[in-house]
């Protein structure tokens, strides 16, 4: 059996990174760690190709050598999800499907043969042992949750890893937390389950014994879930495999109570994690109680933030607006916040109701679904109807980006951000032929060509003179500011410019 593993392209979109990968030549942040998943549980004597369109082209030749594609989607996916099903049952490809995409909307794929759903760990076995009996149904549903220390190590080999900027892991799935707008926990639970910390290891051995050195991002849409397991097993075995290796630089995703637990805090930032994405979501606490976002209730957010950056933590923050609670002023409220906290990557959204969520169902219950969700919350539209009047929903939203995105409010912000940051001596950068490169390409395409190229310029003075230590993370930042003004200027425009 001969199978095409496809991961259909991304829309351009905040965390594509898109214009910021072009400085250092490569095409995608991440290889399609899910697919690479299921092709360690695949059949010894199938033959694998794995094409990932962020970084590769659909030839013909390997619709022409398959006899099988599986394809594995997000939501923002959707369009070239589309198009890549339509290739390949011209083709007359049997095509299996699975991932988040399909989850809620799999009856509107009718070209698809299989549908693969939920955990792969709980439902690909079925299919298999279906499919070699010729007995294979159309869908599979999982009934509970995967045991995680029984998932396979990546098939990494099947995919080109000089294209990507990072690699990625997991440790865990679910999240112990119930916010109404998440689709986390509707697809994983409220229990983390994790990977065992020898898996781990054995996945970070992996990528070292294939010569990755760069970045490490661990997926785990809470990463701090399960804290007696991280304190007492996993870093401390992370701090141990880094001693004596260059790079490895970890990142993920944790909540703001991450900052009420010291030893914790301090032995992430020990075992080399640099950055980490925090779900803000908003200052207003209606909105929070609204959505029962209750970890970051009654609390002073400003200084959550500055205790991670003081701990040697970049924060990165999710930011909504068009809760029913919101009022006009959440607008200014969101830019003073986002501005003051020095958080460079702020990720301003509209709300969305993904399906299978608790919003979902309570707008479906008071007739306020539009559409689907586009899978991007930042891309100007909505699929229901907010309270607020619409109008002033999106201008507001379009300020806030034109605003935050800004060349002077923008570089004002790297500078908040590396003025209370101080990197701990776990980080270890290795600075590439490509990193300088990429510093090179910044003077030009910033420093000369671009709108912001006085303040680009006031920055690497700045950093230069008074904080060397962090020059690279200020000419990394103003890169990615450059990615996210190219994405704002589009999606600023309304929804027919995104």
């Amino acid at each position: 059996m001969r199978v095409l593993l496809l991961y259909p392209e991304f829309p351009d979109t905040f965390w594509s990174f898109k214009h910021a990968l072009r400085f250092i030549r490569k095409h995608a942040s991440f290889p399609p760690l899910g697919l690479l998943t299921i092709a360690a549980m695949l059949p010894d004597d199938w033959d694998l190709r794995l094409v990932d369109l962020n970084v590769q082209r659909l030839r013909e030749d390997d619709l022409r050598w398959a006899d099988m594609a599986m394809v594995s989607a997000m939501v923002a996916q959707r369009e070239s999800t589309v198009d890549v099903i339509d290739r390949c049952a011209k083709a007359g490809l049997t095509i299996v499907a699975g991932g988040p995409l399909f989850l809620g909307e799999y009856e509107s794929f009718d070209r698809v043969d299989h549908f693969v759903l939920d955990e792969g760990e709980c439902t690909l076995p079925r299919f298999l042992e279906d499919w070699a009996a010729g007995t294979a149904q159309r869908v599979y549903r999982a009934d509970g949750y995967a045991d995680l220390t029984q998932t396979p190590l990546p098939r990494w080999e099947l995919a080109d890893l000089t294209k990507y900027s990072d690699m990625c892991i997991q440790f865990s799935r679910g999240c112990p937390f119930d916010c109404e707008f998440c689709s986390i926990t509707a697809m994983f639970g409220h229990r983390p389950r994790v990977k065992s910390t020898p898996q781990i290891v054995a996945e970070l051995d992996s990528l070292h014994a294939l010569g990755w050195h760069g970045s490490v991002f661990f997926v785990d849409d809470n990463f701090i879930g399960n804290k007696r397991v991280l304190k007492q097993e996993v870093l401390p075995a992370l701090i141990e495999w880094r001693q004596g290796k260059k790079g490895f630089g970890f990142h993920t995703e944790v909540s703001v109570n991450l900052a009420d637990d010291p030893e914790l805090l301090q032995m992430i930032v020990d075992a080399g994690f640099e950055k980490v994405f925090v779900g803000i979501e908003t200052p207003d606490d209606a909105s929070l109680a609204e959505c029962n976002k209750r970890q970051n209730e009654g609390r002073d957010l400003i200084e959550t933030v500055r205790t991670l950056q003081q701990a040697g933590l970049e924060v990165q923050g999710g930011f909504i607006v068009g809760f029913d609670a919101d009022t006009p002023s959440i607008f200014e409220r969101q830019i003073q916040f986002i501005q003051r906290s020095g958080i460079v990557a702020a990720m301003v959204g509209l709300l969305q109701a993904p399906h299978g969520t608790r919003l979902y169902d309570r707008l479906q219950r008071e007739g306020r679904l539009l559409d689907e969700f586009s899978g991007n919350n930042t891309d100007n539209t909505m699929n229901f109807e907010p309270q607020m009047d619409v109008d002033l929903l999106h201008e507001g939203y379009r300020r806030i980006l034109t605003t935050i995105y800004a060349p002077k409010a923008y570089y004002q912000r790297v500078r908040t951000f590396l003025s209370a940051y101080e990197p701990p001596a776990s980080v270890r950068h290795v600075l590439s032929r490509e990193h300088i490169k990429a510093f090179l390409r910044s003077t030009i395409e910033l420093g000369i060509k671009g709108k912001e190229r006085f303040e680009y310029w006031k920055l690497i003075a700045w950093a230069a003179v008074r904080r060397p230590r962090v020059f690279s993370q200020a000419v990394t930042l103003a890169i990615y500011g450059f990615h996210f003004r190219r994405i704002c200027e589009r999606y600023a425009a309304g929804p027919s410019g995104a």
